[in-house]
C-alpha cells in the first residue's frame, strides 16, 4: 500500500482514535510526524509521544498517548489538513491564520523547522501551512 499523504493519515489516525476513546495511537513514524507530535505535546493537545524502531521491519513506530479530561473529552476537538499534496498551501509570516480565534494552533513547516503559527509569526518566517488543531 503506497501512501500519498502520510500527514493526512497521521491526523486521521488521531481523529479516529479520539472517536473510539483510545488512550494510545500507534502508527508508522517519520521525522515530520514526530515534529507534529512534538508540537501537539508542547501545546497540550496530547499527553506524550514516543518514537521507537519498528519491531516488524524498517522505519520507526510513532506512539501517541492521547489526552482526555475527567469527562473523557479529548483535548483535541478538531484537526484539519491544510496543505495537501495536490494543493500545497504556503503563507508568509503576516498571513499565518489564527485558528479558532486564537484558541487553536496552526502548524507551519518553515525553513527553520516545524513550528506553531504563533512561533512562526514571532520569528517572522512563513512556510507551508501543514495543519490546524483546535
Amino acid at each position: 500500500m503506497s501512501m500519498t499523504d502520510p500527514i493526512a493519515d497521521f491526523l486521521t489516525r488521531i481523529r479516529n482514535a479520539i472517536h473510539a476513546s483510545h488512550e494510545i495511537v500507534v502508527m508508522p513514524g517519520s521525522r515530520q510526524k514526530a515534529e507534529l507530535a512534538r508540537i501537539l505535546a508542547e501545546q497540550g493537545y496530547i499527553d506524550a509521544f514516543t518514537v521507537a524502531p519498528a519491531a516488524d521491519g524498517p522505519g520507526d513506530t510513532l506512539e501517541i498517548r492521547l489526552k482526555y479530561d475527567e469527562a473523557r473529552r479529548s483535548a483535541i476537538s478538531g484537526l484539519r489538513r491544510i496543505s495537501r499534496p495536490g494543493r500545497r498551501s504556503y503563507v508568509d509570516a503576516k498571513h499565518i491564520p489564527r485558528v479558532n480565534g486564537g484558541t487553536g494552533t496552526a502548524i507551519v513547516s518553515t525553513s527553520r523547522g516545524v513550528m506553531t503559527g504563533h512561533e512562526a509569526r514571532a520569528a517572522g518566517v512563513g512556510g507551508e501551512l501543514v495543519a490546524e488543531v483546535w
